[in-house]
């Protein structure tokens, strides 16, 4: 039975929620581990990510099966490249996302006794972290598409967890591979800000490891279909594209879209 499509303003709601979560998870983790471990940087890094981790999982679990999941500009455009998502809703959802990551700022900054609003001082911008946030970003892309073209989404959520928990250390940026939550942390000038000035080259990067991924999965799954792009993070039914259900499974088919099992 195939269920109706989810209103766009309930999808909008669900990322700006979501967004909101996120923001209070990545910056709350990282005032809570400055006070818990004061001076030890690794380990604060360490908890920052651990809760990070667990915390998107859940959060993708929550909304995704309403919006998809997305939480970042550039899955959303990079999904409506695939048409998976109509270039109207990725749009629509851009500002959902950027608010939601800026008032869960304003409440992770509340629920630590901080103002409101205090701009980070923390500069972030080396070509070092620049080539950082185009492989973190990219990374991030080629995990969600993979598993959405093998038929593995509902995998999403955990995997796109472990990635971004993986990357906090692999990456000299910590990964923030999201243009939301860079600004987003922009209004925290704790453990998990960026100055603003750090800010325009960071979504810059963002912005080109998304084209970059975007061509990245076309050659490696030349055979990925709106359907298959509907999956992504997370199976939903969104207005505007057909549900996932009236395609075949796209787990029945190889990469180069021959059939065979899925692995």
């Amino acid at each position: 039975m195939i269920s109706a499509p989810v209103l766009l303003w309930r999808r909008l709601l669900a990322e700006f929620l979501g967004s909101a979560f996120l923001a209070a998870v990545v910056i709350g983790s990282g005032i809570a581990a400055q006070r818990l471990s004061p001076g030890q940087t690794g380990l604060q890094l360490l908890e920052n990510a651990a809760a990070t981790a667990a915390g998107l999982f859940a959060i993708i679990l929550m909304f995704g099966p309403v919006s998809g999941g997305h939480f970042n500009p550039v899955v959303s455009f990079v999904d409506a490249a695939f048409g998976g998502l109509s270039w109207r809703d990725a749009a629509a959802y851009l500002p959902a996302q950027v608010a939601g990551c800026i008032a869960g700022a304003v409440a992770a900054n509340l629920m630590f006794a901080l103002p409101a609003v205090t701009i980070s001082v923390k500069h972030r911008a080396t070509p070092a972290h620049f080539l950082s946030e185009v492989i973190a970003t990219i990374g991030l892309l080629l995990v969600i598409f993979a598993l959405a073209r093998s038929g593995r989404a509902r995998s999403a959520p955990a995997a796109v967890g472990a990635y971004i928990g993986a990357a906090y250390f692999f990456t000299s940026s910590t990964s923030f591979a999201n243009p939301a939550i860079t600004i987003g942390r922009m209004f925290s000038d704790t453990f998990a800000g960026i100055a603003p000035s750090s800010v325009p080259p960071f979504i810059a990067a963002q912005i080109l490891g998304g084209v970059l991924a975007a061509g990245i999965i076309k050659a490696l799954y030349p055979a990925i279909t709106p359907a298959d792009a509907a999956d992504i993070i997370v199976p939903h039914n969104s207005a505007g594209r057909a549900p996932a259900s009236a395609a075949p499974h796209s787990g029945s088919l190889s990469p180069d879209g021959a059939q065979g099992p899925a692995h």
